[in-house]
């Protein structure tokens, strides 16, 4: 089963056709979206194409909804417009050899404030809109990056995902 995950949308509508067009060019069997999708936050310059009623609509007719979680800039009204879960501040999924993965946003877990884990697991979260790989004590911490505002000069990016085979390729 392959993912693409995507962070940090914040209502661009280019961000959004972009990480749609790699969905379909991946042949990715679901999307998982990180939190951050609509509202571009009071401290975020606005992005590109801000288009946040466009963004959901996009979303909304996606024929397999993405599976996501709330980001620090997801609220109530956010979830009113869109037809899919995303208040839940994280979700687990199992992996291929047993260890499991915590995905979230990564405003309440983090590398700082990590999750419940055991060796081997693996951490997802986007929030910081830098994409990252480290191991930190027996957890694997991967972050795609953002697909809207990058930072620290990086490039607009995702992560694609082979669940079965575990392997993971951060893209620009």
């Amino acid at each position: 089963m392959k993912y693409l995950f995507a962070s940090d949308l914040h209502g661009s509508r280019a961000a959004a056709e972009a990480v749609l067009a790699r969905f379909e060019a991946e042949k990715a069997d679901r999307l998982i979206l990180l939190g951050d999708l609509l509202y571009h936050g009071p401290r975020n310059p606005l992005p590109e194409s801000y288009d946040p009623k466009t963004v959901a609509e996009l979303l909304n007719a996606l024929p397999v909804k993405p599976f996501a979680v709330r980001g620090n800039c997801d609220a109530e009204i956010d979830q009113m417009v869109l037809d899919f879960p995303i208040m839940a501040d994280y979700m687990l999924l199992p992996l291929a050899n047993g260890a499991g993965a915590f995905i979230t946003h990564g405003h309440l877990f983090n590398l700082a404030s990590p999750p419940p884990y055991r060796q081997g697991d693996v951490l997802i979260h986007g929030h910081t809109h830098v994409h990252t790989v480290e191991t930190v004590n027996g957890l694997t911490y991967i972050n795609p990056g953002s697909a809207a505002l990058p930072k620290e000069g990086q490039e607009k990016s995702y992560m694609t995902m082979d669940w079965g085979a575990g392997h993971f390729d951060i893209k620009a």
